[in-house]
């Protein structure tokens, strides 16, 4: 297997060297440079052409969000994804509108980032569980037909029509031939934003069941991420009873 390449890009040295001894632990990987500003990441991934640009948004001068549009057209081919500490929506959905495909939080864990990655290499969308649910709730608020008055101006931003758009995909009603009951219940709590470890407490499973369940849910509604499930589940009002 040939390493995925990646450029990390953080203006902290001691969590970027972090990064990079971690991912440089796996075999799939293979850190081939390193920026601390926008700047340097643009040049950077000019000359490398890495396969992905791990990306903090909170850049000295300009931000990592603002850099999307630079570094797509420097590496054309690298996926970008941000890894960051804000959990505000609107950055979220300004990150997804610049072309990010993934966005997650600095509180990941190690495995969950590593997963993060391949599934970003794979072209799925990737978003934290703590802001699927900001994201589900902006959609929820668009299909119930919300003005966005002045005291909802945040819900916008985070919506972005093409990647939205395409996560949703066509949504069929679900039949109980399509899930089973635990499946539908595991749903309900992903389009709440829940992580695997949050569901299998919340109903006394094993977390490995619980990623069972969830692969076996993606599979049966032809779905490629927990961002389309989320989405899907909300569409289609399904809930925790």
């Amino acid at each position: 297997m040939i390493p995925i390449r990646l450029l990390v890009v953080d203006d902290h040295a001691l969590l970027r060297r972090g990064l990079i001894a971690l991912l440089g632990e796996d075999a799939r990987f293979r850190v081939v440079g390193e920026a601390a500003d926008a700047g340097e990441a643009q040049r950077r991934a000019g000359e490398l052409q890495p396969d992905l640009i791990l990306l903090d948004n909170h850049l000295p001068g300009v931000s990592g969000i603002d850099a999307l549009k630079d570094l797509r057209e420097a590496a054309p081919r690298a996926r970008m994804l941000m890894l960051t500490v804000s959990e505000d929506e609107r950055d979220l959905g300004a990150a997804l509108r610049c072309g990010a495909q993934g966005y997650l939080l600095k509180t990941v864990d190690a495995d969950t980032l590593v997963e993060s990655i391949m599934r970003t290499m794979r072209d799925e969308a990737v978003v934290s569980p703590e802001m699927t649910g900001k994201l589900v709730a902006a959609y929820r608020a668009v299909v119930a037909g919300n003005d966005f008055s002045a005291g909802s101006r945040a819900v916008p931003e985070v919506i972005v029509a093409p990647p939205v758009a395409a996560v949703a995909g066509p949504a069929p009603p679900v039949s109980d031939s399509a899930l089973s009951a635990r499946e539908q219940e595991i749903l309900a709590h992903i389009a709440r934003g829940a992580s695997n470890k949050e569901i299998a407490r919340a109903l006394a499973i094993a977390e490995t069941t619980v990623k069972i369940h969830v692969q076996h849910i993606l599979r049966k509604l032809k779905l490629g991420s927990r961002v389309q499930a989320a989405v899907y589940a909300t569409v289609n009002s399904i809930a925790i009873d």
